[in-house]
């Protein structure tokens, strides 16, 4: 052996000395090949879970994208729903309510939203929580609406079963008699008023006719109020009817009133006589149709006994410019 730190042998085969190589030398490059190796391994199992995913994720994932194509096909769904909900609010409030002369439903009340801030809170911190509450603010919105629909045809389903007693309730004959369309004197609108000869809103029709003259009820109802006075002023005697369902008709400058306050009458009943009582400057019955308290144009209920001829007659009367009688 030969060296400082180096340990030969000779080789007889060869006739040369060798070196003699110590174990830690082979320790320490086994060492390094294992921890090279699982180095390598390590890095090339992080790579795999990165970009690989285990059997139980993809299958988490699937369900996750099996979700998200059913919410988007609900929301699909509802907006669906939501367009036969419109169809059937429109024919609602445009055909089914206003042959029942009731009022549209106000689409600010068909559309309100709720409230409380909190309502959504269990539905937040989620991936999809944005469709998740989107597709249940639409649901809770659709369920309203279709709540409100329900109570409307309830309203409906009551005026259908109704139907004969609203249709003989609502004014809908001339309240003196119609043998002679030219007592129809004055019509609803712009009229020149017989005192002071300045054009004011005329809010009924006057019906020229001699004192004595019958007055009817032109649909059936109670007498809601009358009036008894000797005054030169305003309606003088007068009779006011109401018919229910939002209607009522009003009777004034009378002779004789035949009824009394509370009396239930029937569309064609004597309820009193023409006169020439308050602000009246010849005898004539003036006459009004209220709906909702409003003040509308009779001529429109005239429909139970005019002809058509009748009618277009009365019509180009009542459109007519001319004074009216109070």
């Amino acid at each position: 052996m030969i060296g400082n730190n180096k340990k030969f042998y000779f080789d007889n085969k060869d006739l040369s000395y060798k070196e003699i190589k110590s174990h830690d030398t082979w320790f320490s490059y086994i060492l390094k090949y294992f921890i090279g190796s699982s180095l390598i391994a390590s890095l090339m199992i992080v790579v795999f879970i990165s970009n690989f995913d285990s059997p139980e994720e993809k299958k988490l994932k699937r369900e996750i994208s099996n979700l998200h194509i059913q919410y988007k096909s609900l929301e699909q769904q509802l907006g669906n729903a939501e367009k036969v909900l419109d169809n059937i609010q429109n024919r609602d409030d445009n055909i089914y309510r206003m042959i029942f002369g009731v009022d549209p439903i106000d689409n600010t009340i068909r559309r309100s939203g709720f409230g409380g801030a909190n309502r959504y809170e269990q539905y937040k911190g989620f991936s999809n929580s944005k469709l998740i509450i989107e597709t249940q603010k639409n649901i809770d919105r659709l369920k309203k609406q279709l709540f409100i629909q329900s109570k409307s045809f309830d309203e409906i389903i009551d005026l259908a079963n109704n139907k004969a007693d609203m249709l003989a309730s609502i004014p809908a004959i001339q309240p003196i008699s119609n043998e002679n369309l030219k007592r129809m004197a004055s019509g609803y609108g712009m009229r020149i008023d017989p005192i002071y000869k300045t054009k004011k809103f005329h809010h009924g029709m006057d019906f020229s006719a001699p004192v004595g003259t019958h007055i009817y009820a032109t649909g059936d109802g109670k007498v809601e109020k009358i009036k008894k006075t000797g005054s030169k002023k305003d309606y003088g005697n007068f009779i006011l009817i109401d018919h229910g369902y939002d209607y009522q008709s009003f009777y004034a400058h009378l002779d004789k009133v035949l009824v009394k306050k509370g009396q239930k009458v029937k569309r064609g009943d004597l309820i009193g006589h023409v006169g020439n009582t308050g602000k009246s400057t010849a005898p004539h019955l003036h006459y009004e149709v209220r709906y909702k308290k409003q003040k509308i144009n009779p001529v429109n209920f005239y429909h139970n006994d005019l002809s058509p001829e009748e009618y277009e007659q009365m019509l180009n009367i009542a459109s007519q410019e001319n004074q009216s009688f109070d």
